[in-house]
C-alpha cells in the first residue's frame, strides 16, 4: 500500500527542497521516487545538521501531544517560577511571539486539543507505517528499536491527568497499556532503582526509537544514489517571483529555476515565504539534548522513557542515552543553558542513575518549528507552486516519512492515503496579500 512510484498520467518535475533536515530529505526521497528531478539545498555541509542532528530519538505516534493543552496557561505561571521548569518563557516585546503566543493559548481548550490530537496522531501513525515500509525496502539503519514509549508519572494527579489522553488513544484505536509501577520496572527494568519515585505509567508499544541524525544522512546517500541532488554549503537568499507563481530560488549557488519549490526550513520557513504573502505561524521553540556513553547495561532505558513531570524524553540509541526535551522560547538564540542542562541531567540521574556517563555527555539545542496547534502545515500556498513541509513541532521526527510522502501525492497530483486538506496553511484563514515579487534576504 504505502510503496511509491510514478503513476500514469503524472507530469514529470523539476522540484527543488529547500532544506536537508529530516523533513527536506524525506519530501525529496518520495518525490524522486515518484520520478521527479530534484534538487535540494541547504546551506550546512551535510543532511541533519541543526534540529534534526540531536533530537530525543523517540518515533512516538501515541506520545503525539500538542503543547497547547487545557491547564497550560496555569502550569506555565507555575513554572516561571521554578528552576527546573519544562517549558521557559522569556520577556519580549517581540510583536511575532505575541501573536503566536495568543494563537497558542487560544487552543488550550478541551475542544481544540481532542482535535489537534487526533490530527497529529493521524499524521504520526501514517508516518510511522511509511517508516516501516522504507526501512524494509531499502534496508535502511539508524540505531532503530520497536519497543515502544514509556510515560512515567510521578504525582497520582499526573495519572488522572492522562485520561484524556487515553480518550483519545481509544478513539482513534492507538494501542496502550496502563500501568502500575511494578509493569513500569518490568517494561523498562532500569527503572528498579527508581520505584520509589513513579506512581504508574502509559505505555505505547506501537512507537519506535532511532537515530534522526543517522538515518536522514543514510537516506540522503540513498536518495543522491537515486539522482536528487544535494546543494550543500549553499544559503538561500530569497525567492523570486510573482504573487502567483515561484520563479527561481536565490541561492550562493545562483538563480535554481523550478516547475515547484518545496520549503522545508523548519523555523526559518516563515521568512522566506512572507514576502509572498503567505503568513505562517511556525515559531522556533528551544529544546535540549544531552548524549552519554552507557556505562551500565543493566541500568539504562531499553527504549524510550518519558518523564512527565520534566517532559524530557530519555531513549537508548545504541550504546548511548539521549536526553532530550524542554522547550524555550527565546527566538533564534543557540545558546547553551547549564540551567537546561541541569534539568536533563537531573531527569536521567533520578530515573537511570549510572546507566550513562554524564561527566562525558554532549550538550546540544536546536529550534524546533512550532505551529500554534502543534499540526504540521503540508501542502500548497496560495502561490500555485510553492510548496510547504513545516511547523512539526517535537515531532519532526516522528512524522517526517508520512508527512513527505503526502507532500509527494499532492504534488504528484495524487490523492494521499490519509485525510490532507486540514493540513495545509489554509486553515490559518488564508495569508496577507504580497507585499512585493521578490523576496527579502532570508537567514536560511
Amino acid at each position: 500500500m504505502l510503496a511509491a512510484g510514478l503513476s500514469q498520467g503524472v507530469r514529470v518535475m523539476k522540484i527543488v527542497v529547500l532544506g536537508a533536515g529530516v523533513i527536506g530529505v524525506t519530501s525529496a526521497w518520495y518525490l524522486s521516487r515518484a520520478g521527479h528531478q530534484v534538487t535540494v539545498v541547504d546551506r550546512q555541509p551535510a543532511a541533519a545538521m541543526e534540529t534534526s542532528f540531536a533530537n530525543a530519538g523517540e518515533i512516538s505516534p501515541g506520545y503525539s501531544t500538542p503543547w497547547a493543552a487545557p491547564g497550560i496557561p496555569q502550569k506555565a505561571l507555575r513554572w516561571m517560577f521554578q528552576r527546573h521548569a519544562p517549558l521557559v518563557l522569556h520577556a519580549s516585546a517581540d510583536p511575532v511571539r505575541a501573536g503566536w503566543m495568543a494563537r497558542m493559548l487560544g487552543n488550550c481548550t478541551s475542544d481544540a486539543y481532542a482535535v489537534n490530537k487526533s490530527r497529529m496522531m493521524r499524521v504520526a501513525e501514517y508516518s510511522r507505517d511509511c517508516l516501516q515500509a522504507l526501512r524494509a525496502d531499502t534496508g535502511i539503519r539508524y540505531d532503530e528499536r520497536t519497543q515502544g514509549t514509556l510515560q512515567v508519572f510521578r504525582k497520582p494527579e499526573q495519572l488522572a491527568a492522562v485520561q484524556k489522553d487515553i480518550a483519545v488513544l481509544k478513539a482513534d484505536g492507538v494501542a496502550y497499556e496502563e500501568l502500575d509501577v511494578d509493569g513500569c520496572v518490568r517494561a523498562e527494568p532500569g527503572l528498579a532503582h527508581a520505584r520509589h519515585l513513579l506512581t504508574g505509567g502509559l505505555r505505547l508499544p506501537g512507537d519506535e526509537t532511532g537515530d534522526c541524525h543517522i538515518f536522514t544522512q543514510a537516506l540522503a546517500a540513498l536518495a543522491a544514489e537515486a539522482g536528487v541532488e544535494f546543494l550543500y554549503d549553499t544559503t538561500i537568499s530569497g525567492l523570486e517571483g510573482t504573487p502567483g507563481r515561484i520563479t527561481a530560488a536565490l541561492t550562493s549557488a545562483g538563480r535554481l529555476t523550478a516547475d515547484a519549490f518545496v520549503v522545508a526550513l523548519g523555523s526559518h520557513s516563515p521568512a522566506l515565504v512572507a514576502p509572498f504573502g503567505v503568513r505562517l505561524p511556525v515559531h522556533p521553540v528551544k529544546g535540549y539534548s544531552l548524549t552519554l556513553p552507557i556505562e551500565d547495561e543493566a541500568r539504562a532505558p531499553v527504549s524510550t522513557v518519558m518523564d512527565e513531570t520534566y517532559k524530557v524524553a530519555i531513549t537508548r540509541l545504541g550504546d548511548r542515552i539521549r536526553v532530550g526535551g524542554l522547550a524555550e522560547l527565546a527566538g533564534f538564540d543557540l545558546s547553551l543553558s547549564p540551567r537546561r542542562r541541569a534539568t536533563l541531567a537531573k531527569s536521567v540521574g533520578e530515573l537511570f542513575g549510572g546507566a550513562g556517563d554524564l561527566n562525558a555527555a554532549q550538550f546540544w539545542t536546536g529550534l524546533r518549528p512550532m505551529t500554534p496547534d502543534g499540526t504540521p502545515i503540508i501542502g500548497a500556498t496560495p502561490v500555485r507552486n510553492l510548496w510547504l513541509n513545516t511547523g512539526h513541532g517535537t515531532l519532526g521526527w516522528t512524522m517526517a516519512a508520512g508527512s513527505a510522502r503526502v507532500l509527494a501525492d499532492l504534488i504528484s497530483g495524487q490523492t494521499p492515503q490519509i485525510r490532507a486538506d486540514d493540513l495545509a496553511v489554509s486553515r490559518y484563514r488564508r495569508t496577507r496579500r504580497a507585499a512585493q515579487g521578490q523576496a527579502r534576504p532570508a537567514a536560511a
